[in-house]
């Protein structure tokens, strides 16, 4: 026996021990040789060869005729002897200024967002976005698994003219209160601009903004009531393209803002991806309730019930070089019956960018995807709301998935 090492990988100690051993094995059999149960700890012995390549190997280093065994508490899950992993969400709202919570959603959900966020009811009903942005921030800092948020905010409706039609309280952010959030958090976010295509001065607005440090662009279309194949915005795509930035834009049914159903499908990402700029398709195009009289089916596991624009963006993933989607609020209940799918179709994994939509609430114990009590019940003792759903997550897409690196492709990351 050699080199015996100590630790404290998550939370609990581990020992390992290393020998040689002549024993040779398919290195992608199991990883898994023999469990035994000694006085409070798992006995692990793991294949060498198998384990340096996998989320387990922590501090261990050997040759490939080598294996280890480890000591685990088996009263602490597995999930905590894994490696940090940070990633980046690529899709997170900044609320509007003004923001009261008064709207009737709003008031329908504050205490549960106040409750996940970790703050006072009271103190987020007086002081709404100083209090949201100070928690979500916290909250970024906090994250074992999150490096930063992509923020962005949503540009009002305006009229061919320009001018303002609606602002809505609770969503509408600018893009300067964005670069303002930034510089107040810069360690927590990355900022992406939102600006209507109906705006005269928007061409000239993207430079500004990309200049002072934007790097990507989001679209709620159905919002604004837009049709984004209206060839007039290709100049707009254009300016993207030659500043080298993606752009969000939201497919599938929108509850949180008043929304124009015909510019939710997918079709309209037709121009945006013709016209060569990088797209990332929001919510995996998931998310409308169409049963009506049959409304189970808007809830079921069953992939026949699925959204059609979610088939028709996973073809669509395998066809254009420059098109990407986020699992943003895959776990709301109209979403997260598909996870499961999603997880198997491994031709899109490259494809795929993880994103919470936060500050969307999810549930976790009362959900539509297939994990067991005992998992859902885990999952959500996680006090951290990034950490939460990045862990739900990890039981459909483990460490080292793709989804949680391809944000370097579209950031332009290295």
């Amino acid at each position: 026996m050699a080199n015996d090492r100590t630790g404290s990988p998550g939370r609990g100690k581990f020992r390992t021990q290393r020998f040689r051993q002549g024993w040779r094995g398919k290195e992608t059999a199991r990883l898994l040789l023999g469990r035994f149960r000694r006085q409070g700890s798992f006995i692990i012995f793991l294949h060498m060869p198998t384990f340096q390549n996998s989320p387990l190997s922590v501090g261990v280093k050997g040759g490939t005729d080598q294996c280890c065994f480890m000591f685990l508490d088996y009263n602490i899950h597995p999930a905590h002897y894994l490696p940090i992993m940070k990633t980046v969400d690529i899709h997170t709202h900044l609320l509007n200024p003004s923001v009261r919570f008064d709207r009737p959603i709003d008031r329908f959900i504050v205490r549960f967002f106040a409750k996940k966020l970790g703050v006072e009811v009271k103190r987020l009903k007086a002081n709404p976005y100083s209090v949201y942005l100070e928690s979500m921030a916290r909250a970024i800092n906090e994250s074992q698994h999150l490096e930063k948020t992509c923020l962005f905010g949503v540009d009002s409706r305006v009229d061919h003219k320009g001018r303002d039609i609606h602002r809505d309280e609770t969503v509408c952010a600018s893009t300067e209160d964005v670069l303002s959030a930034t510089a107040q958090y810069p360690d927590s976010f990355i900022p992406f601009l939102s600006v209507n295509p109906d705006r005269p001065d928007a061409l000239d607005l993207i430079d500004e903004y990309v200049e002072r440090g934007c790097k990507g662009a989001k679209f709620l279309q159905n919002y604004w009531g837009i049709d984004l194949n209206n060839e007039r915005f290709l100049p707009y795509y254009e300016k993207l393209k030659s500043k080298d930035i993606p752009l969000i834009i939201h497919i599938g049914c929108e509850y949180t803002v008043q929304s124009d159903p015909d510019f939710e499908r997918i079709n309209m990402i037709e121009l945006p991806l013709k016209s060569g700029v990088t797209v990332i398709a929001a919510h995996m195009g998931l998310g409308r309730p169409n049963y009506k009289l049959r409304f189970w089916r808007n809830l079921s596991r069953n992939p026949d019930f699925f959204d059609r624009d979610y088939y028709t963006l996973l073809e669509k993933l395998t066809v254009y070089a420059n098109l990407y989607a986020d699992l943003s609020a895959i776990l709301t209940p109209f979403k997260a019956r598909s996870l499961r799918h999603i997880s198997q179709q491994t031709m899109t994994h490259e494809k795929i960018l993880f994103g919470t939509d936060f500050p969307v609430p999810f549930p976790i114990v009362f959900n539509t995807y297939d994990l067991d009590i005992s998992t859902r019940l885990r999952i959500n003792a996680t006090q951290n709301p990034f950490d939460r759903y990045i862990e739900a997550l990890f039981e459909y897409f483990p460490v080292g998935s793709a989804i949680y690196s391809n944000y370097k492709k579209v950031l332009g990351v290295t």
